[in-house]
């Protein structure tokens, strides 16, 4: 292979499709774009016209962030001679956040180290308020 050629793969040469599925949607949630999309397909199925009327850049770049989220499987497009609908998937974003809640065990262990941490902050205030104050000795 010619030096810094670009590899192409495919989901058949992947080990894990699922892996693939992944990287795709956590692609396409990374841009607010991407996100608002999603957010404005959430409530009714969109033409691509409508789905670019709030945003400020062209009906060519919203037409390529639709693209990256129909390859990410999170929007199903149908076209119909020149118009085409767009309307939400949400099964690969259920897949994404099964993969993120295989996680979330940790982050209750660092939410209980930090409870522990807090509550004994709070006792030694507690403890501090309680304490009577001495004065100062007068000579």
């Amino acid at each position: 292979m010619a030096r810094g050629a670009a590899t192409v793969q495919f989901v058949d040469d992947v080990e894990d499709p699922g892996e693939e599925l992944l990287d795709r949607v956590f692609f396409a949630l990374s841009d607010p774009v991407r996100r608002a999309i999603l957010e404005r397909l959430g409530e009714e199925a969109l033409l691509v016209s409508e789905l670019a009327a709030p945003f400020d850049i062209s009906l060519q770049a919203v037409s390529r962030h639709i693209q990256v989220l129909v390859r990410a499987g999170l929007v199903r497009q149908e076209r119909t001679g020149r118009i085409s609908r767009c309307s939400l998937v949400a099964a690969p974003v259920l897949a994404a956040a099964v993969w993120i809640n295989r996680y979330s065990k940790y982050w209750q262990e660092q939410f209980d180290l930090l409870a522990v941490a807090l509550e004994d902050i709070d006792k030694r205030k507690v403890a501090a308020r309680r304490r009577p104050r001495r004065s100062p000795r007068r000579r």
